[in-house]
């Protein structure tokens, strides 16, 4: 390739080394820090894969424990981050601008920077904010952290103030280590190009929230889920037929990097069939998604036969959230509150072997133009 070829988004292009994930999109492959995602996902605490992808390797159970005590001490938000989340939530702002608000604040009581440190505050936090933003826009007060729960499990205790049951931790568990990293997608290089100027990690974790509030980076799911609910409602082919008819995608089919099934959406519908198959109170609403999937697959075959329209994780990220309580309108942020491991761990790697993150781009503009004093401009 000549040096002045354009190469549009970065496609192919290897930008960084990394222990943390890699992936093979024509064998369907998420391996994640040398764990195949289907291993991980479904076996793992939040916080044993956050572990892993800060340590390179599994806690021993000692370990585990300070770690966990580690993040549970930075949950609590600082008086000025909480005052700034709950008026947007009042406001009704997006869940996603509250979040971006509610990270780039906790700068404010965090003292001198410190990655590590500042790795643990910005996971811990997350899920604090996306919690008294709701909370608020709910006209409710806020609930504070539960020191006894996991990372999950206080994750939905926040934003509903009852303990969930022990499926409903477990199935969100399993999407957060599901989604926690995958490549060097647009949030992760915006956190690394962020950090790689050796600016502060709270500053990159912040561009990578404004990276994910693109509806073209972790965006799908709240639209899957509308998609499922008038399929309940209605005839399922007819629906799908006329969204192809008109020219729209049917959401949560196809992926950048996958031209097979992304093995993500393998993890959470197994995760999904587990939770909808306990005492799970919308079966009905599980078994209407399974027929969606089934009657969308063979349409796109009919329809863009030359298109590998796999199913991809959104479509069971979208089946998983709303059976364990997360409402739609915090898909994209509890997306962040599972990518923020991802984040901080490139970070951290990123400044372990640090080089400025400097691409080139290629002038296509004119040249040669002479200067024209304003009044003689027409």
């Amino acid at each position: 390739m000549a040096d002045d070829d354009v190469k549009a988004g970065l496609e192919g292009i290897v930008a960084a080394e990394t222990r943390l994930s890699t992936i093979d999109g024509e064998a369907g492959e998420l391996v994640i820090a040398g764990y195949p995602v289907e291993e991980l996902a479904g076996n793992a605490r939040y916080e044993e894969t956050l572990y892993l992808l800060y340590h390179d390797r599994l806690p021993t159970e000692g370990e585990l424990a300070e770690f966990e005590d580690d993040l549970s001490a930075h949950r609590e938000l600082d008086p000025a981050t909480r005052e700034v989340v709950e008026a947007a939530g009042e406001a009704g702002e997006s869940a996603m601008d509250a979040l971006r608000m509610g990270v780039a604040s906790s700068t404010l009581a965090r003292g001198e920077e410190e990655p590590e440190r500042d790795s643990l505050l910005a996971v811990a936090q997350l899920p604090t904010i996306v919690a008294a933003y709701w909370r608020a826009r709910q006209g409710e007060a806020p609930v504070e952290p539960h020191d006894d729960l996991r990372h999950a499990a206080n994750y939905l205790y926040m934003l509903r103030g009852e303990e969930p049951t022990e499926e409903e931790a477990r199935g969100l568990e399993t999407y957060l280590n599901a989604v926690v990293d995958h490549g060097l997608n647009a949030s992760t290089f915006t956190s690394r190009a962020i950090v790689s100027t050796e600016s502060d990690l709270i500053s990159a974790v912040t561009g990578g929230v404004g990276a994910l509030k693109g509806p073209l980076h972790g965006g799908a799911p709240g639209p899957v889920l509308e998609m499922l609910r008038e399929t309940a409602d209605g005839d399922t082919e007819s629906i799908l037929r006329e969204t192809l008819e008109d020219g729209d995608r049917l959401m949560g089919f196809g992926h950048r990097v996958y031209d097979v099934r992304d093995p993500r959406a393998a993890v959470l519908e197994e995760a999904a069939e587990r939770f909808y198959d306990g005492d799970a109170p919308d079966t009905e609403f599980y078994e209407s998604a399974r027929e969606t999937e089934e009657v969308a697959q063979e349409l796109l075959e009919e329809y863009q036969p030359d298109l590998d329209l796999a199913t991809n994780v959104e479509f069971y990220t979208a089946v998983l959230l709303h059976g364990v309580g997360v409402p739609r309108e915090l898909f994209s942020t509890t997306f962040a509150v599972a990518r923020v491991g991802g984040w901080t761990a490139h970070c951290r790697e990123q400044l372990s072997d640090n080089r400025l993150i400097r691409p080139r781009s290629k002038y296509v503009g004119d040249r040669g133009r002479a200067w024209t004093p304003i009044d003689e401009r027409e």
